[in-house]
């Protein structure tokens, strides 16, 4: 769990505070409204605001690097502000090192999805990091186009980056379906775009499922 990472990296730079209290630390700054955080903690201007339907007025966590936001975030669940060890961490997160591919047959459905004419996106709120962590993970070239949120200027759930993921695959918002674990980001996100949705770990337990779902036989 990122807790132990957070703890382990952090030990040499003076990190004292235990897995549970990072952990305790990690989800009330996550929580925290960006925008407000952002404000009092970073005192950073020129903030840039999307609104939607769904997610009403919120501060973008994820411009560009990121680095504001995770910096706010490290240095608040861990007490830590030393910018080595915020580059460590932030570093260590751009590796294979940091992450798992949650299905061991993802490939080969994958594959078979790729065979049988169908277009794959992903769609993320993340920073500039996914794409060199794709390479990284060895999985770019599943995937016909890459909707973060870094790029686009929208977070689910907001309905714009679930559009802009359909626009780069070149298809209809109701001919598509989004696969996700999160109900409010990934669910109602996807279906206010237009999109159909099926919830990860209830809809759907595997990626073989969603291409069985679809007509796909892997």
């Amino acid at each position: 769990i990122f807790v132990q990472i957070y703890r382990q990296l952090g030990e040499k730079y003076g990190v004292e505070y235990s897995e549970d209290e990072i952990l305790q630390r990690y989800r009330r700054a996550y929580e925290q409204p960006w925008g407000r955080s952002r404000l009092r903690t970073w005192n950073i201007p020129g903030l840039q605001v999307t609104r939607s339907r769904t997610t009403g007025t919120n501060e973008l966590r994820y411009m560009d690097d990121g680095r504001p936001f995770w910096q706010y975030i490290v240095s608040s669940s861990t007490g830590c502000s030393d910018a080595r060890y915020f580059e460590e961490l932030y570093h260590y997160y751009m590796t294979d090192k940091a992450w798992h591919l949650c299905d061991p047959d993802a490939g080969r459905v994958f594959n078979a999805l790729r065979n049988a004419g169908v277009k794959v996106a992903v769609v993320s709120n993340f920073d500039t990091r996914l794409r060199p962590l794709l390479r990284a993970l060895d999985c770019d070239h599943w995937f016909d186009a890459v909707a973060v949120s870094a790029e686009v200027a929208a977070e689910k759930p907001n309905p714009i980056i679930f559009l802009k993921a359909c626009e780069f695959l070149g298809v209809n918002p109701e001919d598509a379906v989004h696969v996700g674990d999160d109900r409010r980001n990934d669910i109602w996100g996807a279906r206010d775009a237009g999109c159909d949705a099926w919830l990860w770990g209830s809809d759907v337990q595997s990626f073989k499922e969603v291409a069985q779902r679809i007509g796909v036989q892997v």
